[in-house]
């Protein structure tokens, strides 16, 4: 069991993590005709709109209650109704997902009481759906505010029906790309697998043109199918962070799940298929058969750049979980592991210890490393330790593809193994040169 080691500073240099209403909007960006609404000031959004461009390279639908200080003292119930009813008659959304700030958490405003009093005077917002989740920015961090997005979903939305034998719900972590999504679709869809992925980036993020411009997501999981998520027979959550979600579905609607915490690596993936083809009736088929020969050759080719090196973390919990069991998997080790907030996955990571800190504390602890894989904020402290450094997690800002790249599945893997491994070997090259 690892030693957690929890931050003793009093402010926070360099951070690491991201708020929680930046991964609430993500996971609400999953969503067919949705349109996030932070009830909170301007720079909140603004921030977290920045942020989400920057990263994907695509339009961000985002919306504010536009708190100012008088509103903030007197209440923000007006400003909330007229976001809302603005929302309605300029964006039409098919969905409003209502995220909390630290500025009304702290305000302590009485949310879904204010819900109730807006569709009681409003009858006509009744068919809407409106989400609300709470996601205080002063506590937690993206990971935690993406889950707890998801709970409200499915905690709302979905509802009871017949069950159909072929439909399975697919919950996904904030540590999996809109490409990672897409592959994971297309494996369920090849096994005779209907997926319902809560939240569907791939449809959403993924980085392609519409034929006209949308004020609200132009795709994701649309609201026919989060209703009929209660009828699916199974659900995958991917990522430990998704166990809440699937719990709610299993009290709901009595679905069986499984919690699956990683997809990259020969023996995770191995284990995922058998249970798709135990779960389908249906046999592996023959094009994962040869994906899985191509994984062992590519592990054979790449091995020898990874044995013994030291590697540094500074990742989310979910994502940092399935990034050290692949680097151990290929004889790397894990010099350094930083995170950004509580996890039960932390104290079973196969390490001494991991800190929840910033990337201050991450400079000091990847001094030596041959790799250090975070963020773009991480270049700088890269360039400043003379250390190569893989980008992962959010935002990274300095780099293209973020929407299509994906590090799951066999195909995942060795696109894994391929990049880490390149970065590894250019690394010795120049050390022999030398």
């Amino acid at each position: 069991m690892a030693t957690v080691n929890l931050p003793k500073k009093s402010v926070a240099v360099n951070p690491l993590k991201q708020s929680q209403p930046l991964g609430a909007a993500l996971a609400f960006l999953g969503l067919k005709g949705m349109m996030p609404l932070f009830h909170g000031s301007q720079g909140c959004t603004a921030f977290a709109k920045v942020m989400l461009v920057r990263h994907f390279r695509e339009a961000i639908p985002l919306s504010t209650t536009a708190m100012t200080e008088v509103s903030t003292i007197l209440g923000g119930e007006d400003n909330v109704e007229q976001a809302i009813l603005t929302l309605v008659e300029k964006s039409k959304p098919e969905i409003i997902g209502l995220c909390s700030t630290g500025l009304t958490e702290t305000r302590g405003d009485d949310m879904e009481g204010i819900l109730r009093q807006i569709r009681k005077r409003h009858p006509e917002l009744h068919d809407l759906p409106i989400v609300f989740v709470s996601t205080p920015d002063y506590r937690g961090a993206l990971q935690d505010g993406f889950a707890a997005a998801v709970e409200s979903i499915v905690r709302e939305l979905p509802i009871a029906g017949e069950v159909r034998s072929d439909q399975v719900n697919l919950l996904v972590s904030s540590a999996f790309t809109p490409g990672d999504v897409q592959e994971l679709k297309d494996i369920l869809a090849a096994f005779g697998l209907t997926a319902i992925a809560v939240p569907d980036l791939s449809a959403s993020l993924d980085g392609h043109l519409e034929d006209a411009s949308s004020a609200v997501t132009s795709g994701g999981t649309t609201r026919a199918e989060l209703r009929e998520m209660g009828s699916s027979v199974y659900t995958l959550a991917i990522g430990e962070s998704m166990r809440g979600a699937a719990q709610i579905l299993q009290d709901r609607f009595k679905i069986p799940f499984e919690v699956i915490p990683h997809l990259s690596g020969l023996g995770a993936v191995d284990e995922f298929l058998q249970g798709l083809s135990d779960l389908s009736g249906v046999a592996v088929p023959a094009q994962y058969r040869r994906q899985r020969r191509q994984l062992q050759d590519a592990m054979l080719d790449t091995h020898f750049y990874f044995g013994r090196k030291q590697v540094a973390l500074a990742l989310e919990p979910d994502l940092l979980w399935s990034t050290t069991q692949f680097l151990q998997l290929m004889g790397a080790e894990v010099q350094a592991a930083v995170t950004t907030t509580k996890s039960p996955l932390l104290q079973d990571l196969p390490l001494d210890s991991v800190t929840i800190g910033d990337l201050e504390d991450f400079e000091q602890l990847a001094v030596g490393a041959d790799l250090l894989i975070t963020n773009s904020n991480g270049a700088a402290i890269a360039r400043k330790l003379k250390i190569p450094l893989y980008r992962q997690g959010i935002p990274v800002f300095d780099r293209l593809g973020n929407g299509s790249a994906c590090k799951v599945g066999y195909r995942g893997t060795m696109q894994l193994l391929f990049e880490i491994g390149n970065l590894l070997l250019e690394q010795e090259e120049v050390r022999a040169k030398h």
